[in-house]
C-alpha cells in the first residue's frame, strides 16, 4: 500500500509541545524519564513494530519503509540488520512478535504475515491476506498456547493463525483467515480513516484487547466465544492509539500523532480500564508501539512525520528506540 494511503492511519491530533504526567487518583512521585535504548542502522529506517525475545533478551524492530528487520542483541546499544530490505519480497514490516518456539512473526500490511525461524532466519510460512477488498494488517499478539491474532485496520476483523497451521504450511503459503468480526460493535470510522490497530492478550489467552485508533475505544474479545465488549474507559480515551502492551492488569498504549504514552489499569474481568498516567513529550518522536521489560518500556520512535508516511521533512539520524522509565 502506498504511503499516501498509510498516512490516513495517523490522522488525528497534533504533536504536543510539553511533557505532561497525570494520574486521575493520585500524584505520581517520580517523573518519567526518556532515554535512548539503542540505535538503528540506515537513514530510511522509519521503524514501526517491535518484538522482544524473552528467551535471549534480544529485541527485533521492523522498518515500515523498506521491510528490513533489525536485531539489537541483549545489552547492546546498536542494532544490526537481521533480515535485509526486500527479504522474501517484503516491502514493509510493521507488526512484529516472537513466540516461545523461537519464531519471529513479521507483518507486511497489504500482503500478510511471514513466520521465520530465529536460529537460521529461514521462512517457515507465509499467511497471505485474501484477495479482493482493501486490507491493512497492522499489529499482532501471540497468546500462551502459541496462537497468533492480528488486526486489520481497513476492515473490522481479527485474523487467527494456530501453531498447527504453521506446521502444516511447511515453508509454503497459506491463507490468512478471519476469526472475529467486530463490525457489530465497532463504529465504522469516517471515510478515509482506519480503525483497529494495536492488540494485546491477557496471560491466559482467553481475552484479547484491540484499540480503535480513530474512535478512541478499546474492545475486549473473548477468544472462546467470540463475544465482543467495548471496554469502559475512565479518565481518557485511546484516540491515536497504536501499539498496546499488557502486563498482568496494566495496559500501556502508544498514541502516535500526539507523542503520548498512557498507562491504564484493567478491571479483573477486563470490562473497564482506568487511566493512571499520561506522558506527552516530543522526544517520543511519533511512538508507534512499545514493549515492557524489567528496565522500563522500550518505545519505537518512528519519526513518521519527518519524511515518512505522515509528512515531509528530514528525520534525525540515527533512528532510535527509546527507553521510558517511571511510567
Amino acid at each position: 500500500m502506498s504511503r499516501s494511503i498509510h498516512r490516513r492511519t495517523f490522522l488525528t491530533g497534533t504533536a504536543a509541545l510539553a511533557v505532561a504526567a497525570t494520574a486521575p487518583t493520585a500524584v505520581a512521585a517520580t517523573a518519567p524519564r526518556i532515554s535512548t535504548a539503542f540505535t538503528l542502522p540506515g537513514d530510511r529506517a522509519y521503524p514501526e513494530g517491535i518484538a522482544l525475545d524473552a528467551r535471549t533478551g534480544d529485541v527485533y524492530v521492523g522498518s515500515y519503509t523498506t521491510g528490513a528487520v533489525y536485531r539489537a542483541a541483549a545489552g547492546h546499544r546498536r542494532a544490526e540488520v537481521f533480515l535485509p530490505a526486500g527479504t522474501d519480497g517484503r516491502t514493509t514490516a510493521n507488526g512484529l512478535k516472537t513466540d516461545r518456539a523461537g519464531r519471529l512473526w513479521v507483518i507486511d500490511s497489504t500482503a500478510g504475515i511471514d513466520v521465520y525461524d530465529l536460529r537460521d532466519r529461514s521462512l517457515l510460512a507465509r499467511f497471505e491476506v485474501p484477495a479482493g477488498d482493501a486490507r491493512f494488517v497492522n499489529d499482532l499478539v501471540i497468546t500462551a498456547d502459541g496462537t497468533a491474532y492480528a488486526t486489520d485496520s481497513a476492515r473490522p476483523v481479527i485474523y487467527r493463525v494456530t501453531p498447527d497451521e504453521v506446521t502444516r504450511a511447511r515453508g509454503g503459503r497459506a491463507p490468512l483467515t478471519t476469526r472475529y468480526d467486530l463490525s457489530g460493535t465497532l463504529p465504522p470510522p469516517p471515510s478515509g480513516t482506519y480503525a483497529l490497530n494495536g492488540i494485546a492478550a491477557d496471560p491466559t489467552g482467553r481475552l484479547l484487547f484491540a484499540v480503535d485508533m480513530t474512535g478512541g475505544g478499546l474492545y475486549r474479545v473473548h477468544t472462546a466465544t467470540g463475544a465482543v465488549h467495548q471496554v469502559t474507559l475512565d479518565g481518557g480515551d485511546l484516540v491515536n492509539g497504536d501499539g498496546l502492551e499488557l502486563h498482568h492488569r496494566t495496559l500501556w498504549a502508544a498514541h502516535n500523532a500526539t507523542n503520548t504514552l498512557t498507562r491504564w489499569e484493567l478491571s479483573p474481568d477486563g470490562t473497564a480500564a482506568r487511566l493512571r498516567r499520561r506522558l506527552t513529550d516530543p522526544a517520543l518522536q511519533i511512538p508507534t508501539t512499545l514493549a515492557h521489560t524489567r528496565q522500563g518500556l522500550l518505545v519505537v520512535r518512528s519519526q513518521f512525520d519527518k519524511g515518512g508516511p505522515m509528512g515531509p521533512g528530514v528525520p534525525r539520524t540515527p533512528f532510535t528506540v527509546a527507553r521510558v522509565t517511571g511510567l
